[in-house]
């Protein structure tokens, strides 16, 4: 039997929404599951998502990719970039959970993220942090397609390979997963007050945890079977209706 192919959204420092669905999911030497980016900053626990990610790597295969975060902190980290940016853009509260100085990182942190890969695809999806060019395969794009580019109000068109496009990075203001079909974005702004999202790439099934560690109610239903769920619901509806005419 096969393993699932389960994509992560933004995490922002959501350690125990993280916590959360990987409990839920109890992923298996079989999994492959793949984060889309942005570990650290803006939530108050950066230090313990790093630590959870680095723990997975022992039950499951791990595809971490690299976001424009983690870009960020390693050029502070190791390339020496002037920290202004960085902590404005929320890596005060990762320097706060390393306990406030930047010599508190772990070795083995900043490791692991030097291995994050810049996107990840199989036969029928591609997953990169940001966003895409149609007609450009993976290999040739720049840094600002793969890790800062935001989705424009008009989607892209589909990949020329075919394949799905899943990232992060577009928080969505509606706080639901944008799913286009050839496109689907899962950053659902947990940090922000909505939801960190896990998506299976084979059955689209969801799951969805705030950043308290509270799943969400309809948590683990696919969405084919929300649909069935619903439709069955308005027919019993109409029943009734009709019985009692």
């Amino acid at each position: 039997m096969s393993g699932r192919t389960i994509a992560f959204g933004d995490i922002h420092g959501c350690s125990r929404a993280l916590r959360t669905l990987i409990e839920n999911i109890a992923p298996t030497p079989e999994d492959t599951l793949v984060f889309l980016g942005d570990y650290v900053d803006r939530g108050s626990d950066s230090r313990g998502v790093v630590d959870q990610l680095i723990e997975l790597q022992q039950r499951c295969n791990l595809v971490p990719l690299l976001g424009n975060h983690e870009i960020m902190f390693l050029g502070v980290v190791c390339g020496g970039m002037e920290d202004k940016i960085w902590l404005a853009c929320g890596g005060n509260a990762t320097l706060a959970s390393y306990g406030g100085a930047l010599h508190h990182i772990p070795t083995r942190h900043i490791e692991f993220l030097k291995t994050c890969r810049s996107y990840w695809e199989n036969d029928r999806n591609i997953c990169v942090h940001a966003s895409y060019l149609p007609e450009q395969p993976m290999d040739r794009l720049g840094e600002q397609h793969l890790f800062w580019e935001h989705l424009p109000p008009v989607a892209p068109l589909p990949h020329h390979s075919g394949k799905r496009v899943l990232v992060g990075h577009t928080p969505q203001a509606n706080l639901e997963v944008l799913d286009l079909g050839h496109l689907v974005c899962i950053d659902t702004y947990c940090f922000g007050g909505g939801w960190l999202t896990a998506f299976d790439l084979d059955t689209a099934e969801v799951w969805q945890a705030n950043l308290h560690g509270h799943a969400r109610r309809k948590f683990g239903l696919t969405v084919k079977r929300r649909i069935r769920e619903a439709a069955q619901a308005l027919r019993q509806r109409f029943s009734r209706k009709q019985a009692t005419r």
